[in-house]
């Protein structure tokens, strides 16, 4: 048998439109603000980041409703002993 690994290592369209925008700021084209010129790099950072706290609550949210729940059915049915 044939071991293939294919590995690839090219640059995202984000990263290159950073480098873009980085340039033409630097060549005052562009008078953007830096935030704005590095956005390509920090708002999908700040996204996943907000959906990873949504996820979070979510979660936690979750773990107190089924341990009420929990408490709630015990307190009614006995604690099974």
């Amino acid at each position: 048998m044939r071991d293939t690994k294919t590995t690839t290592s090219g640059v995202t369209f984000l990263e290159l439109l950073t480098v873009a925008f980085i340039i033409l700021k630097l060549c005052n084209v562009i008078d953007w603000s830096w935030v704005w010129v590095l956005a390509p790099t920090w708002i999908p950072l700040a996204l996943a980041t907000i959906v990873l706290l949504i996820v979070g609550i979510l979660k936690l949210i979750s773990a107190i409703h089924r341990r009420r729940r929990t408490k709630r059915i015990q307190r009614i049915y006995g604690s099974g002993k």
